[in-house]
């Protein structure tokens, strides 16, 4: 059962707000319409009995109340009061539309009846002889208790009225007359009442349904449309989420790798100062401690040998230091246009190698930040040192362009290529980290046929 209320929950809950309206607003209007209706069908049922019993009394008590003697003073009716109520009620129009009458005592006797067996008899007074003995109109629509056999055997529908008998003089009510109309008209009349408040009950409370039901149908697509949209916009949510993740984890790697070229190139700097200007300035050290400089004499042609040979070591330490020191400093770029920037590294490459290089821009490149200036730069001037070495120099080329909100450089040569994997030196891994590192894109492209670096970045155009 808990189970079954479960799944019944489950899917009320899946429903729209409309259709629950519908469905719980629909059976609780019915309920109301329903409790509504049959109290305004009571009312107009009991409204329309009243007014025609007491029309009707009012007739009856007109043409029976100058018939009647003094009732306080006479406890029975006289013969020639009976006929006189006989010849009334048995003729003319009043005898037809009468189907039964009966005069009340207060004491509960038939003073006189149509069914002449029933005069003299006493009965227990029933509630509407005793309001009507009250001095009210009672009246009730085709219903019969168990003595009034005679009038259910009638088979038409009938109207039965209990009316006050006053005196004349003092208003004092002194016997009930009880008579049964037949309601053919009054039946028709009473079922087209009830029929028009019931269509009026119905289409007032289905109107006021279309209405409200209009109204929460308006707000449950809002509503909807408003929950797709958070929807869409927590999904938009996730997805950045799961891409800054991506973004950190690679700023992290990225970061590691920093550190770990940073190392390597601190480790390369030393190993060059250290074979090569060291080992010079050594050699030069150790001429200035021959003998031709320890105070001994010497021929002048052995001083000047050995110093044009230390002179030859310091110059070759000094040009040393300098193209390493060439391959650390930047120009100063920080000022300098995109394209400024790809000419000056393709002038450093081609002067330092005695190399030409082919270098093409479509159409106009955007500004971008200094650490996006000195990346292309660094690519550039590294992507070329891999096509001299690699490729020895061949047609040898620099792209540069647009695609979208991205700027696009590749550099590419002729040569016979190398395998990523295994010849990937501290150049190349230094720039797959430092371009990933400000969220842009590194990719290699190699074969028999020559060898394509590009990278692309993330720019805003400015004017």
């Amino acid at each position: 059962m808990i189970r079954i209320l479960q799944t019944l929950a489950r899917r009320w809950s899946e429903l729209s707000l409309a259709l629950q309206f519908v469905i719980a607003g629909g059976f609780g209007l019915l309920a109301v319409m329903l409790v509504v209706g049959s109290w305004v069908t009571m009312q107009i049922k009991d409204g329309v009995i009243r007014n025609s019993a007491a029309t009707t009394a009012l007739y009856v008590d007109s043409v029976i109340a100058p018939l009647l003697p003094d009732l306080r003073k006479s406890e029975e009716l006289s013969e020639s009061v009976k006929q006189a109520l006989d010849e009334t009620l048995g003729q003319g129009a009043l005898g037809k539309r009468l189907v039964s009458f009966r005069l009340w005592r207060r004491d509960g006797t038939v003073l006189y009846a149509k069914d002449t067996a029933l005069i003299g008899r006493r009965f227990d007074l029933t509630d509407n002889l005793r309001s009507a003995f009250q001095g009210n109109v009672a009246a009730q629509f085709d219903t019969f208790d168990k003595n009034e056999s005679q009038e259910q055997a009638v088979g038409a529908p009938l109207l039965e009225i209990y009316n006050p008998v006053r005196e004349p003089w003092s208003g004092e009510v002194v016997a009930v007359t009880e008579f049964y109309e037949i309601a053919g008209d009054f039946e028709a009349t009473l079922a087209s009442a009830l029929l028009s408040s019931w269509l009026i009950v119905a289409g007032t409370s289905l109107t006021a349904f279309l209405l409200l039901s209009g109204i929460v149908l308006r707000g449950s697509r809002t509503i909807d449309d408003q929950r797709g949209a958070l929807r869409r916009q927590v999904s938009e949510l996730q997805g950045l989420v799961t891409q800054n993740n991506a973004l950190r984890q690679r700023a992290q790697r990225a970061s590691r790798r920093a550190t770990a070229l940073n190392e390597r190139y601190l480790r390369r700097i030393g190993a060059d100062l250290h074979d090569g200007p060291a080992q010079l300035v050594a050699l030069a050290a150790l001429r200035l401690d021959s003998p031709v400089f320890s105070g001994g004499a010497g021929p002048n042609e052995s001083r000047d040998a050995e110093i044009a040979m230390i002179r030859r070591a310091l110059d070759d330490s000094m040009r040393e230091i300098r193209g390493i020191c060439n391959g650390l400093v930047l120009p100063q770029i920080e000022t300098a246009a995109v394209a400024e920037i790809l000419r000056l590294a393709v002038n450093e490459h081609e002067r330092r190698t005695g190399t030409s290089v082919a270098l093409a821009a479509a159409g106009p490149l955007p500004e971008t930040g200094a650490s996006e200036k000195i990346s292309i730069y660094r690519f550039v001037q590294e992507g070329l040192n891999n096509a001299y070495r690699h490729g020895k120099g061949r047609n040898q080329a620099v792209n540069a362009g647009m695609k979208g909100a991205r700027l696009f450089v590749d550099v590419s040569d002729g040569g016979q290529g190398f395998d990523p994997e295994k010849e990937e030196g501290l150049g190349l891994a230094g720039l797959r980290g430092r371009i990933e590192s400000i969220g842009g894109q590194f990719e290699i492209m190699t074969g028999p046929q020559g060898t394509r670096l590009m990278i692309s970045l993330s720019v805003e155009e400015q004017a």
